[in-house]
């Protein structure tokens, strides 16, 4: 066969397909954080009162927690993607189980907080359950199944680590860890938005009146 017919080179972007595919997942859920963010910021603005009362039940310090756990997983998942790329299969087992410690602390704490929020009957369907709450399960809860959605295979890749011939695929490693530091990055936008913004606007408003 002519060379000028042989097809099995690189796409001409040089990306893998699977980060490409994921840069295009990325994109779609961003479209769906931006509506939540949208939608939530409109509402906010019609109804400060109501929204900065269900913001002052929030805790943040546990809301804090939650944001130092992930930052520190997405460190760890980089560490993970080093390592394999060096044939350290030793350390990558070692980074990649800190990774899934992190998501499955991040999922305990948010566990102790909607706790705290079925104790006070703040949770939909129940009697102090408010327009404010729809949007933070909503938000918070979507974030959460991301994070689940992403521990699976983190918990695939760990146990095959196991196995004689270890895991040996980096570029899968990397692309998942896109993954990661996506749902990370949306938590430090839920964070302040619902946790920290709406207190300090309301007594802005407060000021002005």
């Amino acid at each position: 066969m002519s060379s000028a017919l042989n097809l099995s080179h690189e796409p001409v972007t040089r990306v893998r397909h699977g980060k490409f595919a994921m840069w295009a997942f990325l994109a779609s859920e961003l479209m769906f954080f931006a509506g939540f963010f949208g939608t939530f910021i409109v509402l906010r603005n019609t109804n400060y009162a109501a929204f900065g009362e269900g913001s002052a039940q929030l805790s943040w310090p546990l809301a804090l927690v939650n944001t130092f756990i992930l930052i520190g997983s997405s460190l760890t998942m980089a560490m993970c993607i080093y390592h394999l790329e060096r044939g350290n299969n030793k350390l990558f087992r070692l980074f990649m189980g800190l990774t899934i410690m992190g998501g499955f602390g991040f999922l305990i704490v948010k566990y102790l907080e909607y706790s705290s929020k079925w104790e006070h009957g703040l949770f939909p369907g129940q009697e102090h359950h408010t327009l404010f709450f729809s949007f933070y399960f909503l938000m918070t809860g979507f974030h959460a199944l991301h994070v689940v959605g992403g521990m699976i295979p983190m918990a695939y890749m760990f146990f095959r680590s196991y196995t004689k011939r270890g895991y040996k695929h980096p570029g899968k490693v990397e692309t998942l860890g896109l993954y990661w530091h996506f749902v990370d990055l949306m938590w430090i936008f839920i964070f302040p938005a619902l946790y920290l913004m709406i207190p300090y606007a309301v007594a802005g408003a407060g000021a002005h009146h």
